[in-house]
C-alpha cells in the first residue's frame, strides 16, 4: 500500500474552491446524462436466441441455463476467472465477488437474477466460496461450451500464440480464463435470448471500490503497479493490514453490546 501523501496540491480560498467545484459539477451532470443515454442505447440492442441447451453443475445437481433464471425473466452472469487447475479464484474477480452478494436481493426484487459462472469444478469453487464467506449462487460450466461460446475461456494454443477473441476483437490476454458479464432474457414461452455482454474495463461499473477510489485525492493510484494496474488487488483475507470496517469491535463483542438482555440495559 502506497501511503505517500499528495504532493503540491493547489490551495485556494473557499470561494475559489466552490467556483471550481461548480464547474466540475456541470461536467459530472453531463456525464450522468450521457451515461443514461448510453444505457438506453444498450437496451435497444438486438437480441440473439440461445439455441444451445447449456447445463451447469450446482450444489443441488445439474441446472440448465433456463433454470438459472430462478423464476425471473432477466439473468445476469458474471464470468468469474477460475480455471479447472487453479487453486483459487482470480483476485480481481474476487473484488467483483465481494460486490455481488449485497446486490443479489435488491436485483431479485427488480426481476433480475445475478449469479457467477466459472469453468473450475464445483468442489474447488465451493471450497473457495466458503473461504471468502460468499453466499451468492455460483455455478460450474466445467465440460460445457458455455465459457468458450461467450469468449471468456481460451486454449493453451491460443495463449501461446497470443491470439484469442476477447472483447470483440482478436488480441492477447495473458490467461486461459478472462472476466466478463453476460445478460439474458427469458420470454413467457421459455425462449432465452442473449442481450448483452461486456468485458475488460466494461466491468468497472460494477466495482464499487473503483467508484470510491475515483473520488479520492490520489485516485486509483495504479500508475506504478506491475505487470498490470490491478496488481495491488488481493483476496480480501490476504491483505497484510487485515483491516475491516470496524476495528474497535469484533462480531462477538458487538453482538454482546447490543444484546437486549445485557446487564447494562
Amino acid at each position: 500500500m502506497n501511503t505517500a501523501t499528495v504532493q503540491g496540491p493547489k490551495i485556494v480560498s473557499q470561494e475559489e474552491w466552490l467556483a471550481a467545484r461548480k464547474e466540475l459539477l456541470a461536467k459530472e451532470k453531463k456525464l450522468t446524462r450521457d451515461r443514461d443515454a448510453l444505457a438506453a442505447e444498450r437496451r435497444k440492442l438486438p437480441w440473439v436466441r440461445v439455441e444451445k441447451n447449456y447445463v451447469f453443475d450446482s450444489p443441488n445437481g445439474k441446472k440448465t441455463l433456463a433454470e438459472l433464471f430462478d423464476g425471473r425473466s432477466q439473468l445476469m452472469i458474471y464470468h468469474f476467472m477460475f480455471g479447472p487447475d487453479w487453486e483459487a479464484g482470480c483476485p480481481s474477480c474476487s473484488i467483483v465477488g465481494d460486490h455481488i452478494g449485497p446486490s443479489v436481493t435488491h436485483l431479485a426484487n427488480r426481476d433480475v437474477t445475478l449469479v457467477a459462472v466459472s469453468r473450475a469444478p464445483l468442489s474447488q469453487m465451493e471450497a473457495f466460496k466458503n473461504r471468502m464467506g460468499w453466499r451468492f449462487k455460483w455455478y460450474s460450466s466445467f465440460g460445457s461450451d458455455f465459457n468458450r461460446d461467450y469468449n471468456v475461456s481460451f486454449t493453451k494454443d491460443e495463449v501461446a500464440s497470443q491470439k484469442m477473441y476477447y472483447n470483440y476483437k482478436v488480441q492477447f490476454f495473458p490467461r486461459e480464463e478472462a472476466p466478463g458479464a453476460s445478460v439474458f432474457h427469458k420470454d413467457a414461452d421459455g425462449n432465452i435470448f442473449h442481450t448483452y455482454s461486456t468485458y475488460g474495463r466494461g466491468l468497472e461499473s460494477v466495482m464499487g471500490v473503483y467508484n470510491w477510489l475515483d473520488l479520492a485525492p490520489k485516485g486509483r493510484d495504479e500508475q506504478d503497479q506491475k505487470p498490470h494496474p490491478m496488481a495491488w488487488v488481493r483476496h480480501h483475507d490476504r491483505y497484510e493490514s487485515n483491516y475491516f470496517a470496524d476495528t474497535a469491535e469484533s462480531p462477538k463483542s458487538a453482538a454482546a453490546g447490543h444484546n437486549c438482555c445485557s446487564s447494562r440495559s
